[in-house]
């Protein structure tokens, strides 16, 4: 059932002030000491500390909480190259879910630029002004290419969450769902439908937390990618087997995961019934799965399914990642966001799912109990205790790393980050009642 009509989601976009996003001023403005200070002469004293101390643009700007989401529009969530324009509310919506989960400021950049080398000096030139870079909706495979080059170039945190978001998210279940199977990462034969940024990004992080490259079998919409194969890429050739083993539907036999990142109903009943003891099924292409949860439990009660759907239990979603990672990365100075800090991300969500679940995320989903089991492997997306848990973690593992700039007393900036989420929603849901929308 639709919880709004197409009018509803048009009006919550147009009605107001147009859009989603607003920038309002955190100082006062109301008296001449107050302009004095806020611009000329004041403003120069600030200037010129930085211009001192290049580190003290942290101290005097807004720079470590700022982040630039930007995109090409060329692949916008399932809609594909719409453009920047058509592709601006959702990056202004990325600016909300920064906001409202992690107190981020976000400035949504949307670049008519499909020239790959252009995109990188374009986004080099604003590593003054941001903490942080996400890349969003860039088609593959130069979306690699991108944030390779930049991640090498910049000195600030760049995450191309359409990469990695999924990745750490679905990582941090398949962790749990390995768990409760008591089966281990590095025996378990995996089946990938799909290989596009988000497929070859799953498969490197699942290969960083202890998956064996060889017993990765990935699909693109030709077939099993094999080395035989004259039309791969070199991403593609990553995760190339030695030879043809043949259609998914043999290879998937016996096969302990599945893992999907394709298009509706590709996976069938039939192949899942084929699949090993207590498979693990996540199927995440949006909206519509790869096979539909009511299916696979039918054929397989004694499977472990995840999609990318609030609707079933066990949602892969990106916004339990992204707003957390950025907010250790920026609190610590970040230079980037490495291995380190994204298998901290992971296994910061795996375990904050075994905790008991506090009453107030029950209500928000309408639901009497959850525990920690094969329909919660993965801590809901409104649970506000994931801020608490994996910035800490993020942000840990870049000072042991050797990538942060700025040391932390993790247990206190624990204790800071809850505070500071109170604060922020008090002022925000203030702000936004004073619109009066109706919403």
């Amino acid at each position: 059932m639709a919880l709004f009509t197409p009018q509803e989601a048009l009006d919550y976009h147009a009605l107001g002030r147009k859009g989603k996003l607003e920038v309002v001023p955190t100082k006062p403005c109301i008296t001449q000491k107050h302009l004095s200070m806020a611009y000329t002469p004041g403003v120069a004293l600030a200037c010129k500390e930085i211009e001192k101390d290049i580190e003290a643009v942290y101290e005097y700007t807004n720079k470590a909480n700022l982040v630039a989401v930007i995109s090409n529009g060329t692949a916008v969530l399932g809609l594909g190259n719409i453009g920047p324009e058509a592709g601006k509310p959702v990056m202004e919506g990325k600016g909300v879910l920064f906001k409202i989960f992690a107190d981020i400021d976000v400035y949504d950049i949307n670049l008519r630029v499909n020239d790959p080398e252009k995109l990188i000096e374009i986004v080099k030139s604003m590593e003054p002004t941001f903490g942080g870079i996400n890349l969003e909706d860039i088609k593959a495979p130069e979306c690699f290419y991108i944030e390779k080059k930049l991640i090498e170039e910049m000195e600030i945190p760049v995450f191309h969450d359409d990469q990695h978001g999924t990745a750490i998210i679905s990582g941090a279940g398949l962790l749990n769902a390995l768990e409760i199977e008591g089966k281990r990462i590095e025996d378990v034969k995996v089946i990938v439908s799909g290989a596009g940024a988000a497929a070859i990004a799953c498969c490197r992080f699942y290969v960083s937390l202890g998956l064996k490259k060889e017993n990765i079998f990935m699909f693109d919409s030709k077939g099993l990618l094999h080395k035989d194969r004259p039309d791969l890429n070199e991403f593609k050739l990553e995760f190339a087997q030695d030879k043809d083993y043949g259609s998914m539907a043999e290879v998937i036999r016996g096969a302990d995961v599945f893992v999907g990142l394709s298009v509706k109903g590709i996976l069938k009943p039939e192949m899942v019934k084929s699949m090993g003891k207590s498979p693990i099924i996540f199927a995440m292409a949006n909206p519509d799965p790869e096979i539909e949860f009511e299916v696979a439990k039918e054929v397989r009660p004694d499977c472990i399914m995840a999609t990318g759907r609030s609707d079933y239990p066990n949602q892969v979603n990106n916004v339990s990642g992204f707003p957390f990672i950025f907010r250790g990365a920026l609190d610590v100075h970040a230079k980037k966001i490495n291995e380190e800090m994204k298998r901290a991300a992971a296994r910061a969500l795996a375990d904050l799912a075994k905790e008991p679940v506090p009453q107030d995320v029950l209500d928000a989903y309408g639901l009497k109990e959850l525990e920690f089991g094969p329909d919660y492997i993965i801590p809901k997306p409104l649970d506000l205790r994931i801020l608490e848990w994996e910035a800490p973690a993020v942000a840990k593992a870049a000072i042991d790393s050797g990538v942060a700039r700025k040391n932390l007393n993790i247990d206190s900036y624990r204790e800071q980050l809850k505070t500071r989420l109170k604060a922020s929603r008090k002022r925000m849901a203030e702000f936004i009642a004073s619109y009066n929308l109706g919403f």
